[in-house]
């Protein structure tokens, strides 16, 4: 939904900004918004501090991706090994 935003900003910015948006076929207003969401969205994974997983990482990933909490991967590992080498 789109809502209507009035600034104040300096007119030389303004006219420096109107005229990169007509170089790169965009709106002013579509630039405004770029600029806020990608400021909101880097703040919001510095305070989760999550590591952000590559599209291609994704779809490696087997059925939903859920692994059990009690699962325990050394002794998964343990019993694999000892089956292929037995």
């Amino acid at each position: 939904m789109d809502a209507k935003l009035t600034l104040k900003l300096d007119k030389s910015v303004i006219e420096k900004a109107k005229i990169y948006a007509a170089q790169h076929q965009h709106s002013l207003s579509l630039l405004v918004e770029n600029y806020l969401k990608a400021i909101t969205e880097t703040e919001k994974k510095e305070n989760t501090k999550e590591i952000e997983i590559s599209s291609f990482v994704k779809s490696l990933t087997v059925g939903k991706g859920q692994v059990p909490v009690d699962f325990d991967y050394k002794k998964d590992r343990q019993d694999y090994l000892s089956q292929k080498y037995k």
